[in-house]
């Protein structure tokens, strides 16, 4: 299940960049000279949720 563009937007604006990362990071993603919108592009859709509700 897949989300479009602006769903993954609007949760990656509710979700703090070092958040972000720690999350990629844990699995192995690169997250240097990357965009919050990239990392979250690899992330699995429930781990964005979670993120995004922790605030």
């Amino acid at each position: 299940m897949s989300m479009d563009e602006e769903e993954l937007e609007e949760l990656v604006k509710k979700i703090k960049a070092k958040a972000l990362r720690e999350e990629a990071k844990k699995r192995g993603i690169k997250t240097a000279c990357v965009k919050k919108i990239d990392i979250a592009r690899q992330l699995p859709r429930e781990v964005l949720e979670e993120l995004s509700t922790r605030q």
